[in-house]
This record gives structure tokens, sequence and C-alpha cells, in this order.
């Protein structure tokens, strides 16, 4: 294969896959698609910042007809800004012995290619993992770290909506429930949370899963690796995370994609690789706008 047909499959690959690479990316994610996403920059490089803005509530007067109400008190509108460093980079690749398969995929008119989705699935993992290892809910009082939950039923559910209720989650962007296989499994076995006869609710759907709408949270159940790091001492079960989007910021650049020859390192054959910048931090009182659960 000749360099320039290398370069030229490089160019197409960026043409055609980076466009809805990152799209498809929070499309087919849970955590990462339902974060905020919302900032105010742009990500051109590496330790690039971008910042949320949030405008502080003034306090309202209430005065009597005739007893001074014709004067008002103004206070001066003021915001508190969480900057966003885009610090991490995300990179899926890999090695092929020819470009044949490239070529063909590249061109494919229904967009679908084996190649991208692999590397696509490599990115997603990598981005999941690393947005729930931010995960650090507050741990005083009342204490947003609730363990020793051996089974998350109604009664655990109404407890945590409590819990979020008390810490002012607002309605605007829901209120999400992900929760490990285990614990779904409690919520499919509790009549009072399956039954339309109790509960029902449009279903939002979420990384191709339907959520089930119950006490004001949105259910799904997440697989992931990612979060099953929020299970003490690798017990691989009983965990789950609950939160409002505003709990953590996510920013992301554009994707690059480039294939390349390998002669320059000795070896035979081509590579082919995506990487994108991103950065994610806890937002404004993010520590008490989401509650990690698990079994001790």
């Amino acid at each position: 294969m000749s360099a320039t047909l290398v370069n030229e499959l490089s160019e197409q690959s960026q043409k055609f896959w980076a466009p809805i690479f990152k799209d498809e990316l929070l499309e087919t994610s849970i955590l990462p698609s339902l974060v905020n996403k919302e900032y105010q920059g742009e990500i051109k490089q590496g330790g690039d910042t971008v910042y949320v803005s949030m405008i502080k509530r003034p306090t309202a007067e209430i005065k009597t007809i005739g007893a001074g109400s014709d004067t008002f008190s103004s206070q001066k509108m003021t915001t508190q800004r969480v900057g966003i460093v885009a610090d991490k980079r995300i990179t899926a690749s890999f090695e092929l012995e020819d470009l044949a398969d490239l070529q063909t995929q590249i061109g494919n008119p229904d967009g679908q290619s084996k190649i991208r989705q692999v590397l696509l699935e490599a990115a997603q993992i990598s981005l999941n993992t690393y947005l729930y290892s931010l995960v650090s809910p507050s741990a005083s009082a009342p204490d947003h770290i609730r363990s020793g939950i051996t089974n998350f039923d109604a009664s655990e559910l109404l407890a945590n909506r409590q819990l979020a209720s008390k810490a002012r989650w607002m309605n605007e962007g829901g209120w999400w429930s992900l929760l490990d296989p285990s614990y779904m499994n409690d919520i499919l076995s509790a009549t009072t949370l399956t039954s339309s006869d109790f509960n029902g609710a449009d279903a939002p759907v979420i990384g191709g899963k339907v959520a089930s709408t119950r006490f004001n949270f949105n259910i799904l159940e997440d697989n992931s690796a990612g979060l099953l790091q929020l299970s003490p001492g690798s017990a691989g079960q009983d965990c789950g995370l609950l939160f409002h989007p505003d709990f953590m910021y996510l920013v992301m650049g554009a994707p690059t994609f480039k294939v390349s020859d390998l002669h320059a390192n000795h070896q035979h054959g081509y590579l082919v690789s995506v990487d994108m910048l991103v950065g994610a931090k806890l937002g404004i009182d993010g520590n008490v706008k989401h509650i990690q659960v698990y079994n001790t």
C-alpha cells in the first residue's frame, strides 16, 4: 500500500467517522449521556479550560401594601463559576495487516463499520470508567453514602427520594438511578415497582435501554465495570448511583482519527486510532446531588 493511500484513508476516516463518533459515543453510553455537558468555551488542545456558571438566586421581599411596599431593595447579580480542564486523553487503536477492510468500511453508504464500532466501544468503556472514578458524594450529615443496603426495594427507593428532596435536587433534568444487575433484580421482583397498576409514567430511553420511572427516579440497569467500582472490596454486586445530571459536568473535544504505516517501528501492517480530549468534574454542590448505595 502506498503512503498516498494511507494518507487518503486517514483523511477519509476523519471526514466520515469523526462527525458522528462523539454523538454516537454519548447515545450508546448511560452515565456519560446523562451528566451535564453544557459549558462555555472551546476545547482545542489538552489542558484547555472551559467553564460552567450558575446565577445565584436573590432573596425576594414581601411587604404589606401601605407599609413601605412602594420601595424595594435590589441585589447585585452574582454568579458561581467552575472551571473544567480537558486534561484526559482517551485513545483507542488497533493494528491491521492490510487496509482492504478499512477501505471498504469507510466507503459504506450506510455508515456501518465494524472497525469504527470496536473503536467506539473501547472509548465508551474508558470514558464510563473515568466518570465513575469521580463519584464522591458528601459524607457529612445527611450522609449521601448509604452502605449496608442488602435489598434495593421500594422502601429503599423512598429513602433515597427523601434524601434527594431534602438536598433540593431540581426537577428539571430528572432524577436518575443506575443500578447493578443484583439491585435491578430487587426492583424487578417488587410488584409495587413494576406493576403499571401501581405506577405509570412515560419511559425515557437512554443508551438503548428503557427506564422505569418510579418515585421521581428514572431507573436503569448498568452492568458496566465502571459502576461496579462503587462496590467496596471489589464485591462486584449490590451497588448503585442515584443523581441529578448537574452533579457532574463532562467536556469533550472533537475526535481525531488517524491511519499510519508501522514500517518505522520495524513492523508490517498499519495502525488505526481515534483519540479525543475530555475532562470532567463535580458540579456546583455536586457532592450533595448524587447518592452512592452499596451493600457492605
